[in-house]
């Protein structure tokens, strides 16, 4: 089975085909980072303007890529919920009058969901249960997965995602959008103990915090008795971001006896989570998996890939689908007046 699958949620216009939910034929990314990094972020109405015109083309080349037509195609999936919302529409819109030409099953995928499911690209049978944790600049989360469809929500950020928190810092320390690759790159080189930021612990839970530690950082970049080398602030700001991220993985793991956390999400693609999660692991018995670095950020592969197993388990949404900006994983979509 063939899917094609549509993902528009932020600032990349993404087609991809996906055979049987595990095999990418095509993967097409077309970017708009360079279009909102004068503004230091995205820009919502400049990015859904910029969809309308890069979907069409975008689709074309991932069928041609994948030495395909819609002719091929027996489903299309699409990124529903959540994300931006203008967005959220030119995709959705574009795969309902593909569906309806064609006559082909629909299925909307929540964004996290389609996160998650990048992993079932990278590693074609990841067995449940297990933890996953799916980090990004939107969100900071810790699912439990138990089957397909099947999640319990384990912890959420109060206030920044991880990289939100990269994201603004760096743009403080004077560097490009998007931030956190650029901070990745620059520890690599740095001291990661020159400066102690804080670690934000939210009770006893296991929900995460960064404005506090965005706050500390922006506040020690904009002490001018501080003269430290960007290197070793970058070093020192991923640090405090790893370390609670990796310790709280952990501990969800602990809590449900599993021996298997996946990684998801732009900022799983980070150096220094990917390996202390993996040495961490490792000393407690866990197997630790990450897809490759352009599966984690958006792309429409992961969505096609969720797609299948959503199709087959759940069956195709209607024509009456809508977008929405905010859905609980795990929660389907309801009617909102």
């Amino acid at each position: 089975m063939k899917i094609l699958g549509i993902e528009t949620s932020c600032d990349e216009t993404s087609a991809a085909v996906v055979e049987n939910g595990v095999h990418i034929l095509s993967n097409v990314v077309a970017s708009q980072v360079d279009l909102h990094q004068k503004y230091g972020g995205v820009v919502p109405e400049v990015a859904s303007r910029k969809h309308v015109e890069l979907l069409i083309p975008t689709v074309k080349e991932a069928l041609e890529q994948a030495n395909c037509t819609l002719d091929d195609i027996d489903a299309v999936a699409v990124i529903n919920r959540p994300g931006l919302i203008g967005s959220l529409i030119v995709g959705v819109a574009g795969a309902k009058a593909i569906a309806l030409a064609r006559g082909l099953p629909l299925v909307g995928v929540h964004h996290l969901e389609a996160h998650i499911y990048a992993n079932f690209l990278a590693f074609p049978d990841p067995r449940f249960p297990f933890v996953c944790l799916i980090v990004s600049g939107g969100h900071s989360d810790i699912v439990y997965a138990t089957d397909h469809g099947e999640y319990e929500m384990m912890a959420r950020t109060r206030d920044d995602a991880a990289g939100e928190c990269f994201d603004k810092c760096a743009r403080v320390m004077g560097l490009d959008y998007p931030g956190g690759p650029i901070i990745d790159r620059l520890a690599r080189a740095g001291n990661p103990g020159a400066v102690h930021f804080p670690r934000a612990k939210v009770g006893d839970g296991l929900d995460f915090s960064f404005s506090g530690l965005k706050t500390a950082v922006i506040r020690f970049v904009q002490d001018p008795e501080n003269r430290m080398p960007l290197r070793d602030v970058a070093a020192s700001l991923q640090e405090a971001v790893v370390d609670v991220l990796v310790e709280n993985t952990l501990r969800a793991a602990e809590i449900k006896r599993a021996d298997r956390i996946v990684l998801a999400g732009g900022v799983a693609a980070n150096s220094r989570l990917r390996a202390e999660m993996e040495k961490c692991g490792s000393k407690r018995g866990i197997d630790v998996k990450y897809p490759p670095p352009d599966l984690c950020t958006d792309n429409a592969a992961m969505a096609a890939g969720a797609g299948r197993f959503r199709l087959a388990k759940f069956g195709p949404d209607d024509l009456t689908m809508d977008a929405y900006a905010t859905e609980p994983l795990g929660q389907a979509p309801v009617d909102r007046p």
